[in-house]
């Protein structure tokens, strides 16, 4: 059997029909999954999201830079930045056993034919978690 693909998108894409994601499994990457996301995907794997240190630190400095004038993107973009958070992702799923568990049963699921698509919260300009595991899914593929 062929190897599946994997891919990703966000909530309100899927929400709003903006993107075609076939038969592939949508596979929630939320820490807090909300009812709505829970409703459009087919799991959800809390374990890959943030750690909730993490997501509370870039939402208390995202907040401060909206204060300051920035706008919600660019004040996330910017939160993002400063809090190192894709370095601290990273470490996270290096630490933690549950989520090298959860990352290498996804790969097994795509080496073994099956479309994975990684969803989160947040749109395309702003930056998400789901992209870093997405290159890491990949490069386990490739490699």
């Amino acid at each position: 059997m062929p190897p599946g693909t994997v891919g990703e998108t966000y909530a309100a894409a899927l929400q709003h029909d903006l993107v075609n994601i076939d038969d592939a499994t949508l596979v929630g990457v939320a820490r807090r999954p909300t009812g709505r996301f829970r409703s459009l995907v087919d799991e959800n794997h809390p374990i890959l999201g943030p750690p909730e240190t993490l997501l509370e630190e870039i939402g208390n400095r995202r907040e401060d830079l909206k204060r300051r004038g920035l706008c919600e993107e660019g004040a996330h973009n910017a939160a993002w930045e400063e809090v190192r958070f894709a370095a601290r992702y990273e470490d996270h799923l290096d630490a933690t056993e549950d989520a090298e568990g959860g990352i290498a049963e996804l790969v097994s699921r795509v080496r073994g034919g099956e479309d994975v698509v990684l969803v989160g919260f947040e749109s395309e300009n702003r930056r998400c978690h789901r992209h870093l595991l997405l290159d890491r899914i990949g490069a386990r593929l490739d490699g």
